[in-house]
């Protein structure tokens, strides 16, 4: 009898340590989550610094299409048009990610609604 009793116990503190686990898990993702849309954001705002720094060089040098750069200015607007690539594709993954873990903290599933944020 005293055996059951052991198991009972061990049973349900097992239960709890699983749905403190849980919780906490659900906490740290959704901590994550909010951390990778700011992430986000500061990359589409660097995104933006850069194109408005890439229009800044081509309005001081001339019309993009009338006026050839010298060779290091050309070399600096490839080199930021390269970053601005990355940065669209960092951009775009990070989106992607976000979502993932959105989808896979609430999913809709289940009929249940769960706040966004």
């Amino acid at each position: 009898m005293e055996s059951q009793n052991n198991k009972r116990l061990t049973k349900a503190e097992l239960e709890k340590m699983l749905i403190d686990n849980f919780v906490n898990l659900q906490r740290v993702l959704t901590n994550l989550s909010i951390k990778f849309d700011a992430l986000s954001d500061n990359i589409s705002k660097l995104l933006q610094l850069f194109e408005l720094s890439a229009k800044s060089l081509a309005e001081k040098q001339g019309s993009e299409e009338g006026i050839n750069f010298p060779p290091k200015d050309q070399e600096l607007m490839n080199k930021l048009e390269t970053l601005l690539d990355q940065n669209k594709t960092l951009a775009k993954g990070l989106t992607l990610i976000e979502s993932k873990l959105r989808e896979n903290n609430y999913p809709s599933d289940t009929g249940l609604n769960y706040p966004e944020g």
